[in-house]
């Protein structure tokens, strides 16, 4: 089975050695390693990519465990084959309510495989939509909305998440957190055509260039804000000339953004596409 490691902690010395001589005396194929050293935070973080029997993933997990703890390291072990027919997802949200409705009415409808373990917001907007649907909410954010990314984190672990669907989650995530997800595991809708328009405004950028095409993207999440090479889906939809901007922003976040989030939420359950050395590339 496919197994991704990932560790993230304080940076130092001989972190990696141990979970790299561990695997390999177990006799673990190494599919993908990549090793960061943030200097501006001394962050330490790796991600290492494996295919291991099926019956050792206890195993490893108890050893990684282990190396977590002598080492001051935060160290996941996952895997997409354990949960493949119905993968657990939290959905994290801010303002938008039409995404993560697209996204419930689909699980609902049997159109998209996977099972909404949580739904955490920085904002209370959307959690009447949870209430409505049955899923746990929590709130992360503070009066003016800044979230707490350490509970963030704890509640992805204590909820047992497979992947972390950004649904116009409007903060951007640490590198820690983002590297201890590694590996495909976070998917995040742009309200924009990338790379053309990143950044927190596309709508406005695109109607200022006089374009005609707008778009939504799906993408893993990587350390770099919107990041070119992780698209997993892109929407799009034509403007006729003269059409204004309010009409234009409403098309695509009533029906574009939606459903381009749907559709690339379910190439991922479905495990068509995985993330790969930070490109998308199909499984089979």
């Amino acid at each position: 089975m496919q197994v991704v490691i990932t560790a993230v902690g304080p940076d130092n010395s001989g972190l990696a050695d141990p979970i790299i001589h561990y695997v390999t005396g177990q006799g673990a194929n190494i599919a993908e390693i990549q090793m960061y050293d943030h200097d501006a935070e001394a962050l330490f973080a790796m991600l290492l990519r494996i295919e291991l029997p099926n019956d050792e993933l206890g195993l490893l997990r108890k050893a990684m465990q282990e190396i977590g703890r002598l080492k001051d390291l935060s160290v996941r072990v996952w895997s997409p084959e354990e949960r493949a027919d119905r993968p657990r997802i939290a959905i994290c949200t801010t303002y938008r309510t039409e995404p993560v409705l697209a996204l419930l009415r689909s699980i609902r409808d049997g159109q998209l495989n996977a099972e909404p373990a949580v739904m955490i917001g920085n904002r209370n907007a959307c959690r009447g939509i949870a209430e409505q649907f049955g899923v746990e909410w929590h709130s992360i954010g503070d009066s003016q909305g800044n979230p707490d990314d350490e509970r963030m984190v704890e509640l992805i672990d204590e909820y047992e998440v497979d992947y972390v669907v950004l649904a116009r989650y409007m903060r951007v995530l640490p590198a820690a957190t983002c590297w201890g997800f590694a590996g495909g595991r976070i998917i995040n809708l742009h309200h924009g055509l990338l790379p053309s328009f990143p950044g927190l405004r596309p709508y406005h950028e695109a109607y200022a260039s006089r374009m005609l095409t707008y778009g939504a993207t799906c993408h893993f999440i990587v350390p770099d804000l919107d990041a070119g090479n992780q698209i997993i889906q892109q929407a799009t939809f034509t403007a006729p000339p003269g059409m204004k901007l309010d009409e234009i922003m409403r098309i695509g976040q009533a029906d574009n953004e939606p459903r381009c989030l749907v559709e690339g939420v379910r190439r991922v359950v479905d495990r068509e596409v995985q993330l790969h050395f930070h490109r998308v590339v199909a499984t089979s």
